[in-house]
């Protein structure tokens, strides 16, 4: 592995990096194993970029040089699995180091491909003189695996053999901090393979994207970028994500009863009107804005709380 492959891999595209603390745990556990041999199990809802990660592991890896062999075990018969099986175990045989077995969707596998993949598993090659793991295993799920196994879905010897390391992938609305940056990144992509200026997205447009539970976590964001840029104009784009949308903007007017209560609310609308303008010019980087509102950073951190947008 290169001596540099942490640094590298902690700034491959933001497409699943990010600054929040969930996402930074996941990416020092990655530094860490992406040199060994270890099997990985990459745990997550759909659309959290489970897929990218394994790339990302492989590509840092001592087998990088060898292709990544990806196994859809939706589509899997205990034929095909040995067909898949045999061509990887005749592929070791020719190189210095294992291939890497790429396992999508582990939980579809059935009882008979488990079974035979296990037999895979527990052959073993010949290597400098000493016996090794033909393959080493990175797994993806968007399931409990040990509900799973206590519901008699999943084999619990199987289980133990591909969960060296489980690196969960939070979900979208678990890192919305991340939002404006996996914005920026998507809109530059589709700006240049559409041959389209990237649009401003205003912050009412970004209250929006805050405001959205994303269901369909990083994959559902990107393609909203991209149908950003296909038309040209954010809030047209986020037409459909307003329905499933609570903004506390425009929740229920509070009633004024006193010029006391009034001018608070005032304040606080006009304090919510400042912040969200000092973000927007800063292309939402946090610390910055702070320097802009002469407040320290954790103040603002508390305001954004206030206000109803993630710290």
């Amino acid at each position: 592995m290169p001596s540099n492959a942490s640094t590298e891999l902690i700034n491959e595209p933001r497409l699943v990096l990010g600054t929040a603390s969930a996402m930074e745990a996941v990416n020092s556990m990655a530094r860490d194993i992406a040199g060994t041999d270890i099997p990985v199990l990459l745990l997550g809802e759909s659309g959290t970029g489970k897929e990218v990660y394994a790339g990302l592991i492989h590509h840092f890896s001592p087998a990088s040089q060898r292709p990544l062999l990806k196994i859809n075990c939706a589509s899997l018969t205990p034929e095909t699995l040995r067909e898949e099986v045999t061509s990887a175990a005749a592929s070791h045989s020719t190189g210095s180091s294992h291939i890497t077995l790429f396992l999508d969707d582990v939980h579809d596998l059935d009882f008979d491909c488990q079974r035979a993949l296990l037999s895979f598993l527990s052959a073993e090659a010949p290597r400098n003189g000493r016996s090794s793991p033909l393959a080493r295993l990175i797994s993806t799920t968007s399931r409990d695996l040990e509900q799973e196994i206590e519901a008699g879905r999943f084999r619990r010897e199987l289980y133990f053999r591909i969960n060296g390391v489980c690196l969960r992938l939070p979900a979208l609305r678990e890192r919305k901090q991340d939002i404006p940056a996996l914005l920026d990144h998507f809109l530059a992509k589709h700006s240049n393979q559409l041959g389209k200026p990237a649009p401003v997205v205003s912050s009412a447009d970004m209250e929006t994207l805050f405001s959205h539970a994303w269901p369909g976590n990083i994959r559902e964001l990107e393609n909203t970028a991209k149908k950003i840029v296909a038309l040209g104009r954010a809030h047209l784009a986020l037409a459909d994500l307003r329905p499933a949308t609570r903004n506390i903007s425009t929740s229920e007017p509070v009633k004024i009863s006193s010029l006391k209560i009034a001018a608070r609310a005032a304040s606080r609308q006009t304090e919510r009107e400042l912040i969200l303008k000092a973000l927007e010019r800063t292309r939402w980087n946090r610390k910055r804005a702070a320097q802009e509102l002469q407040i320290s950073y954790k103040s603002l951190l508390y305001k954004l709380k206030q206000i109803g947008m993630p710290d």
